[in-house]
This record gives C-alpha cells, structure tokens and sequence, in this order.
C-alpha cells in the first residue's frame, strides 16, 4: 500500500509539471517585410543573412535534438539586443525563447564574431597609407594622418573584483575604450580592456600601436589634449600666440572630428553602448566581448555601405581635451615638428 501511494504521489507531481512546451521559433525573416526586418532589427535583411552564415558553423547544433534554436534565431536575438539595448525577457518572448537561453545564445554569437570578424586593422601597406592620407587631408588639408585617436566610457554593471578602479571620473562603473578612426569612420585600433578610471594617455601609452608608431611612421595620429605630444601624435596648441597657432588648431579639430563621430555613429546604431540604453548588464570579460563585437559589425556595416543613422547632437560623442599638464608641452623632436605643421596654415 505504501509503495501505491508513493506511486501516485509522483504521478501527480508529474502531471502538476506538465509535458515541455516547446514555443514557436520560426525564423523572422520569412515572414517580416524589409521595413519590418530594419524597425526590428535596425540591420538590413542582406545584412543578417550575412551574419549568420559567418557564425553558423560555430553556433549550430549538429543535430535538431530537444528542439536545439536554429543559428538564425541565436544571430536575431543577439543583434536585437545589441542595437535595441532591451531586457532579455524582452527579446527572448518576441523570438520563443527563454531568458537563459537569450543568455547562452549571445555569448556563443558574441564569442564567435569576435573570431571570425577580423576586420580591424591598421594601414601598412603603401597603398593603405596614400590612401588614408589623402582622404583625411582633403577634410581640413591637415597632412600626413595615418588616423584619429579617442577614448569613450561605456557604461558597465559594477563589477565584484576591483571595483573602485572602474569608477570613471563622470562617477559611473565604465569600460574606457580606445580607438582609431580613419575618415570613412571606420575603426583600425581598438584597446578594451583598461577601468573607466584609468586616463586615456595612460591607454595610449601601453598600447601596442604606440610601440609600434615609435619605432618610425612617415605619418601620424591626431588626438585631443588628453594626449601627450609626440612625433607620431599631433595635439592642438593650448593657447595659441598667433593667426596661424588658430588655424592650425582649427584644422585639427576638423580632422580629428571623424573619430568622435563614428563613436556617435557607433553609439547611435548599437544602442546597448549608449548611456540612454543603461549599463551592459554582464561580467567584466563579456562586456568587453560585446563592446569589440558591435566595433567590428560597426566597421562590417561601413564596408557593406550601410546608411548612416542619424545622429543627434547630445548622442554623438563629446570629446573632453582634458589637458595633460605634465606632457603638454611635448618633447623636442614633436615640437619642432608641429611648428613646421603650424607654418602651413
């Protein structure tokens, strides 16, 4: 009799838990118009396609057990959540699925563009060099530009480790992210890894590309007056003495212009980056996976030729020339070199 009832208790615990339900999971882009897949998705139908066969070998399962989500739902919901910045509840119920598997999903995507996209690169041919000179000196007939250098805060859950050091100095847990523009505002470096408190010359400093342009560069970098002045990176003059000294700084500025506008446009299109959008509510490591994988579809979206979003005033990027007292004035070599600058305007 005991072993009846004990029976019968666990059938109705059973039939209290009730068969798995497997929701609807058909792809979105079957059955959405194009200007449905762009409200939705804020990326062209083309796009998508394109991205799903870079990751797909990476994403799928191999076989269709326990309903496994296709690579094309996996790519949409983490697409939808980086250019939306929405909750995953959210995201998960438009697409069938689960929070937790929302979660698994676009740290497999993440984790794969990362990989595959390598599409972020520094000029070094002859080629590369002509031809970024060219088009950066035909914005303010400033020469020899090889880029534009900037950092930007993303914003960031606090983290448990450390977490004094990612207080940034506008008060809130922040990644502080370098890169280099070139003038079709597409990114050629990119450093994220350093807290939202560390300065960007001390960025740049530790970077690779700095070790790399001291060893020699026909050319060099524009960068703000956060940055110490050298002879492959040109700042403005804090106090200009004469015409030439404002016209030389205004050159500056509209050359440089391009870096804060492509992390506008950045912002602009993936929408988890941008402070209206919240914090990026991940670990440490997977926001810095997030924030290199919406650079690198950022720079897949300039190549394809992707109209640009529009991009307000108080959304594009500012930049602070917060002025580095202690290498303002610059070494020697630089000096003379960006007095020979000053000469031309």
């Amino acid at each position: 009799m005991a072993s009846l009832l004990i029976f019968d208790v666990l059938n109705e615990r059973e039939k209290e838990r009730g068969r798995r339900v497997f929701r609807d999971r058909n792809n979105p882009l079957d059955y959405l118009n194009d200007r449905e897949v762009i409200e939705r998705y804020r990326l062209p139908r083309r796009y998508l396609n394109e991205v799903v066969d870079l990751v797909k070998e990476d994403i799928e399962r191999p076989t269709n057990r326990s309903k496994a989500i296709p690579a094309v739902i996996q790519v949409l919901v983490t697409i939808r959540c980086l250019t939306k910045g929405i909750f995953y509840s959210e995201c998960g119920d438009l697409h069938g699925i689960s929070k937790s598997s929302v979660c698994i999903a676009m740290d497999r995507v993440l984790t794969s563009l990362c990989h595959r996209l390598q599409n972020i690169s520094f000029p070094t041919s002859e080629e590369e060099i002509r031809r970024t000179k060219t088009e950066f000196f035909s914005k303010a007939r400033f020469p020899n530009v090889l880029g534009a250098v900037d950092g930007t805060l993303i914003k960031i859950q606090a983290p448990s480790e450390n977490e004094p050091s990612y207080v940034c100095r506008k008060g809130f847990h922040a990644l502080n992210v370098q890169a280099v523009s070139d003038a079709s505002l597409r990114f050629i470096d990119l450093v994220c890894k350093w807290p939202g408190a560390v300065h960007d010359s001390f960025v740049f400093e530790n970077s690779n590309l700095n070790h790399i342009l001291a060893q020699g560069c026909n050319g060099w970098l524009l960068g703000d007056s956060g940055y110490p002045l050298k002879s492959y990176l040109m700042t403005p003059i804090n106090i200009p003495a004469n015409q030439k000294e404002v016209n030389y700084n205004s050159a500056h500025c509209r050359t440089r212009v391009v870096v804060e506008r492509a992390f506008g446009v950045l912002k602009s299109r993936f929408r988890c980056l941008h402070p209206t959008g919240g914090v990026l509510p991940f670990a440490t490591q997977k926001c810095m996976k997030t924030v290199v994988a919406c650079f690198k579809l950022h720079n897949k979206c300039i190549k394809d030729r992707l109209p640009m979003p529009e991009v307000d005033f108080d959304i594009q990027h500012q930049g602070e020339e917060e002025i580095n007292n202690l290498q303002a004035n610059g070494a020697g070599v630089a000096q003379q070199i960006r007095k020979r600058l000053v000469q031309r305007f």
